[in-house]
C-alpha cells in the first residue's frame, strides 16, 4: 500500500488514515541517548556540584558541609589550592593560546590543498589524519623516545646533518632540551599535539570546502579575482560556520590537554607543563580533596563556557558586519 492510500475499516465504512507513528515514537528513539546521558553526564554533573559544597575525602565517612568555601578558597592567596590551580591555568592557557592558531591555520591549508584534484589524493588523505587515530599513550611514548635530549631522533638527525655549529651560532645550544626546559617543552608539545591532531581539523575544512559552489569560484576569476581574493572572499565567508565550530572545539580540546603533558614532560620542568587537569587530578585522587577538586573543575568549565560564548559573538559580529 502506497503512503499516500487509506485503509479501509473492516465494517466497510468510510476510509481511516494509517497512523505512521505514535505520539511516543520520537521518545522511544532517544530513550537510549537519553539513558546513557543522564547516567553518565547529568547526574555526575549534579553529583559533582554537591561534592564541590562539601570537605569531600573519600577516606572519611564523615564529609562536612563548607558552602562556597572550596570556591573561594580558589581566589585566596593564602589558601593551598590557589597556587597550584592557577598556575595550572596559567599552563594551560600558554598551550591554548600556542596550539589553537596553528590548528586552525595549518588544517586549513592541508584541507584546500587536499581539495584539489591530483593523483594519489585520496591516500594523501588517509596519510594526514592518520596520526588523528592514534591513542595519546601511543603518541606520547613515541615523541617521549623521539624528542629525548640523549637518545632522541631529533638531537641525532641535527648531529649527523652538521648543523649544531649553525644552531650554535644563533644561540641555541645542543643537544636540544626538547622535554627539559624552556621554552622548548612547550615547543615539543604543541608540535606534537598539531602533528596528532590536525587530520581531524582538515576533515571537517575537506567537508565544508566541498558544501562552496562551484560556480562561486569561476565568477570570482571572471571578475579578475586573485587566488588570495578567491580565498579571502569566497572560501572563507563559505567556512565561517565550519570555522566557529572548529574554534570552538579545538579550544576545548586544547584547554582540557592532560596526556601529552602526562607522557611527554610529566609536568615539567618543574611544574611549568603541569595543566589544569593534571592539578585537578592531583588534587582530587592524590591529595584526597575532592571537593576542592570539584570546585577547581566547575571554575573551569566557567573560564571555558566564556571563551565559547566570545568566540561565538565574534563570529556573528563580523557576520553582521
Amino acid at each position: 500500500m502506497s503512503p499516500g492510500r487509506s485503509a479501509r475499516t473492516t465494517d466497510g465504512g468510510s476510509p481511516r488514515p494509517i497512523r505512521r507513528h505514535a505520539a511516543w515514537t520520537p521518545y522511544a528513539f532517544m530513550a537510549p541517548f537519553l539513558a546513557i546521558f543522564i547516567t553518565f553526564v547529568a547526574v555526575p554533573a549534579v553529583f559533582g556540584v554537591w561534592m564541590s559544597l562539601h570537605d569531600w575525602d573519600y577516606m572519611f565517612e564523615v564529609k562536612p558541609f563548607v558552602g562556597l568555601q572550596n570556591y573561594l578558597n580558589l581566589f585566596d592567596s593564602a589558601s593551598a589550592a590557589y597556587q597550584s590551580f592557577w598556575n595550572g591555568m596559567r599552563a594551560t592557557a600558554i598551550f591554548t593560546v600556542a596550539s589553537v592558531p596553528l590548528l586552525m591555520a595549518v588544517p586549513l591549508a592541508m584541507a584546500i590543498l587536499l581539495n584539489r584534484r591530483f593523483p594519489g589524493r585520496t591516500f594523501f588523505r588517509a596519510v594526514f589524519f592518520m596520526p588523528y587515530v592514534l591513542g595519546v599513550a601511543v603518541v606520547g611514548l613515541l615523541f617521549r623516545f623521539v624528542l629525548d635530549p640523549n637518545i632522541g631522533i631529533v638531537n641525532a638527525a641535527i648531529s649527523a646533518l652538521g648543523l649544531e655549529g649553525a644552531l650554535n651560532a644563533l644561540g641555541i645550544s645542543t643537544p636540544i632540551p626538547w622535554i627539559t626546559a624552556q621554552p622548548w617543552a612547550w615547543i615539543s608539545l604543541v608540535l606534537m599535539t598539531v602533528w596528532w591532531t590536525l587530520g581531524f581539523n582538515t576533515i571537517i575544512y575537506l567537508a565544508g570546502l566541498q558544501d562552496i559552489p562551484r560556480e562561486l569560484y569561476d565568477a570570482a576569476k571572471v571578475d579578475g579575482a586573485t587566488g588570495w581574493q578567491q580565498f579571502r572572499h569566497v572560501t572563507l565567508p563559505g567556512l565561517r560556520n565550519v570555522l566557529l565550530f572548529v574554534v570552538i572545539i579545538t579550544t576545548l580540546a586544547s584547554a582540557n590537554m592532560f596526556g601529552q603533558s602526562v607522557m611527554v614532560t610529566s609536568g615539567g620542568p618543574g611544574d611549568s607543563t603541569r595543566t589544569a587537569l593534571m592539578v585537578i587530578l592531583g588534587e582530587g585522587l592524590e591529595s584526597f580533596r575532592m571537593g576542592s577538586a570539584a570546585a577547581m573543575s566547575y571554575l573551569l568549565a566557567v573560564f571555558l563556557s566564556i571563551v565559547s560564548i566570545l568566540n561565538v559573538l565574534m563570529v556573528r559580529g563580523r557576520r553582521r558586519r
